[in-house]
């Protein structure tokens, strides 16, 4: 079967409907051309959808809507309405050895929690690292523990990088680090905590650190809502959604891509195009390629791994929630890495006198974790959840499990290279292919960055020339860039 594009018809097939990926149908769609969007999946939203259990809603991650990129932020309240907004504080904390520390940084809270001599050991070992910084900068540990110190690295972040990543923090990149905290040491963490928040709160978006904001929007029914309306605005401009739909060959000839095939319930469907969007793994992507890339390209996607993850959702009374959004557990004890409290990011999530706290686990599909009955991940989630302390196992009234495969593009010590030839081939045999988003990149970007990736490609199909992988890499490039153009004025 083959559906091949009139005059009329769009030309350009988007792979996956994420963030990124809609992100992309609904800016072409604004310039008249309707998309086909090839989603594997039968929900959109990727990572950044509500899961939906018996009226419950979760948020897979958690995802805050704050940007430094104020055409994301205008997009954003373009497709859904500012009406559909709600404006949440921020609060987290992390539990180490038993007790609970702000984050960010609070130094009395801190002072009290560490007690005054392993307070003033960890000043000691962050200024030690200031004259002699660690020998390997490369890695996710020597990255961390320059900017903090070594033991304030081993308190806060060596347990809960671990955990996620499943590996040692030293076979991680510092790319990693790099993009998730950068602008960000101790003494930027401590100044911030001492200013008055008045003034934290009227600092220019591009002037604040992004790990340390205190407030952020978010859609009324969690991030799910922002791509099931921008599925209605697309569909109803023309542009087609296909669920269920896994693309199993990219064709290319001459040169560009002309067609892609997927799979649907069996029969395959050749969809004709001039141009490729895609937010499918950039390994999956090469390896869909028809005819096939060489050994050396096939060797580069194969060397991509990604990490996994696993949400178990647990019904809980509301009094015995806790205030934070979410809190990072630095227990080496227990396997859960993370925990939301959903009722905390909208109460339209929960239902009335229940909340829903969202256990995390990061895992590798097929490990022992990820094939694990629901039945008896539930039960671990209940057990861990008493050993922190937080909630009697006694007192879960229900429970759900939501997996997800490739959540994070690991950072190993050869992914750079990997994609490096990955990008080479591409620009050389099929440059109107445009890879988009976190795992189309093989890049941790958030929403935000991999949806920037979207509307830069589309641009450039109709003759900018972006570089779209500079998006959330050099020096905030895009975020400055917007900063320039917008001044000082008020925003509404």
């Amino acid at each position: 079967m083959t559906d091949t594009p009139t005059a009329a018809q769009p030309n350009v097939v988007i792979i996956g409907a994420g963030p990124a990926g809609l992100t992309a149908a609904y800016m072409l769609s604004k310039r008249g051309v309707a998309a086909t969007v090839l989603e594997a999946d039968s929900v959109v939203g990727g990572i950044s959808r509500t899961a939906v259990r018996d009226g419950w809603r979760f948020d897979i991650g958690g995802h805050r809507f704050f940007t430094k990129v104020r055409p994301v932020e205008e997009l954003w309240f373009e497709i859904l309405g500012p009406d559909e907004f709600l404006r949440r504080p921020r609060l987290s904390r992390v539990y180490y050895r038993g007790k609970f520390y702000d984050y960010p940084i609070s130094p009395m809270n801190a002072l009290r929690n560490l007690g005054p001599v392993e307070a003033v050991r960890c000043v000691a070992s962050y200024l030690w690292v200031r004259i002699h910084p660690p020998k390997d900068k490369s890695t996710l540990e020597g990255f961390v523990a320059g900017r903090f110190g070594w033991r304030l690295y081993r308190h806060f972040f060596k347990t809960q990088s671990e955990k996620v990543w499943g590996v040692p923090c030293t076979e991680i990149q510092a790319d990693w680090g790099a993009q998730r905290i950068k602008n960000l040491s101790l003494f930027r963490a401590v100044w911030e905590a001492l200013k008055p928040k008045r003034l934290r709160m009227r600092r220019h978006k591009s002037k604040q650190v992004t790990s340390l904001i205190e407030e952020f929007n978010y859609p009324r029914y969690g991030p799910g809502q922002m791509w099931e309306r921008c599925t209605e605005l697309v569909t109803a401009k023309g542009t087609k959604v296909m669920f269920d739909s896994r693309v199993t060959k990219v064709h290319h000839h001459g040169g560009r891509a002309v067609a892609v095939t997927a799979a649907h319930d069996g029969p395959e469907t050749r969809y004709e195009c001039t141009h490729v969007i895609s937010s499918m793994p950039i390994s999956g992507l090469l390896r869909a390629m028809d005819p096939p890339v060489p050994h050396d390209v096939q060797a580069a996607a194969d060397g991509l791994r990604y990490r996994d993850f696993i949400t178990v959702a647990l019904v809980v009374p509301e009094e015995l929630g806790f205030p934070d959004n979410w809190i990072y557990i630095n227990d080496p004890t227990v396997q859960v890495g993370r925990i939301q409290n959903f009722g905390r990011w909208s109460p339209y999530l929960v239902k009335d006198g229940r909340t829903c706290l969202g256990l995390e686990f990061f895992v590798n599909e097929g490990d022992e974790m990820w094939t694990k009955p629901d039945a008896d991940l539930i039960e671990q989630a209940k057990r861990e959840l008493e050993r922190i302390g937080l909630v009697e196992a006694s007192d879960v009234e229900s429970g759900y499990v939501v997996r997800m495969p490739k959540a994070y593009p690991m950072y190993d010590v050869t992914y750079k290279e990997n994609v490096d030839t990955l990008r080479r081939w591409l620009d050389a045999n099929a440059p109107n292919v445009y890879p988009v988003g976190r795992n189309g990149m093989h890049k941790y970007n958030n929403q935000d960055h991999s949806m920037y990736t979207a509307m830069l490609s589309v641009e450039n199909i109709f003759g900018a020339s972006h570089d779209t992988w500079s998006v959330n890499v050099e020096a905030e490039y895009h975020e400055e860039k917007q900063a320039e153009t917008e001044g000082t004025e008020p925003r509404g």
